[in-house]
């Protein structure tokens, strides 16, 4: 167990719960999830320790959000899946590739995509609230495996924040869901990321398991009751949440492109 005061235990254990929540809900629960632990932690320890705790932290919660939405709402877990398979390599690329690459090449082009999501959200009121009109055709479903899977399953390995936005996003677009399905959907294909993340970290011993058991606690709290309320509150609680959640990706991307 790493050197923390207990008030920054409890910081830590908080952000978890919040992390939690907003993760379930619309995804992005990372951008204050990560931030905290960088800053929490002591400060020798390295990066990776981070990152490997909060792949930790966070499976637990998506883990628990994704049971609740599927018992309550009307997922294709079948689909999910195979669509969280395809993410799970593109990840596994992905991190291949980031080990070489400047990210800071790609974030101005990543802001600009989401000032034009959120413009396309708030332009269509529509997006999203209609429930979808049948099952998934085939071509759809393959459409969903390149773009939500291997696509941003390849940005989540190469820089990750908001990639449960962006899989929120692409579901609605691609298979027609109404946000709230979307949400659902997406959390089974994070289990399948962040499993295959949290299993390279553990790996490389790059996971603070003490910690990360009792914030995943509060984690798996957050996520519960995340799905519970964007279940009763339904698409439009969701669009409110999306909105807010892209608007404070560019913000971070922002920050750490020209400021930190």
């Amino acid at each position: 167990m790493p050197d923390i005061p207990l008030t920054t235990l409890v910081l830590l254990c908080l952000a978890a719960l919040a992390a939690g929540w907003i993760d379930a809900v619309v995804g992005g629960g990372g951008l204050l999830l990560l931030p905290v632990l960088l800053l929490g932690l002591p400060s020798n320890t390295p990066a990776a320790h981070a990152l490997g705790t909060n792949k930790a932290v966070a499976i637990v919660g998506t883990t628990g959000a994704a049971v609740t939405y599927a018992r309550k709402a009307p997922v294709d877990v079948r689909t999910a899946v195979r669509i969280g398979l395809a993410a799970l390599a593109g990840s596994s690329a992905g991190a291949f590739f980031a080990a070489g690459m400047s990210t800071d090449v790609l974030k101005p082009v990543i802001m600009v995509v989401l000032l034009g999501v959120a413009a396309f959200v708030i332009l269509r009121p529509a997006f999203g609230t209609a429930p979808a009109t049948g099952p998934a055709t085939r071509r759809q479903i393959l459409a969903a495996i390149g773009l939500a899977g291997l696509g941003i399953g390849f940005y989540d390995g190469l820089i990750g924040p908001g990639t449960g936005t962006f899989l929120v996003l692409a579901l609605t677009a691609v298979l027609h869901l109404d946000l709230v399905t979307a949400s659902a959907t997406a959390k089974i294909v994070n289990c399948c990321t962040n499993a295959g993340a949290l299993a390279t970290f553990a790996w490389q011993g790059a996971v603070l398991w003490q910690p990360a058991a009792l914030m995943a606690v509060f984690n798996l709290a957050g996520g519960t009751l995340g799905a519970h309320t964007a279940l009763k509150k339904g698409s439009g609680f969701v669009r409110v949440v999306l909105l807010t959640v892209v608007f404070a990706l560019v913000g971070n991307l922002a920050y750490e492109q020209w400021i930190a």
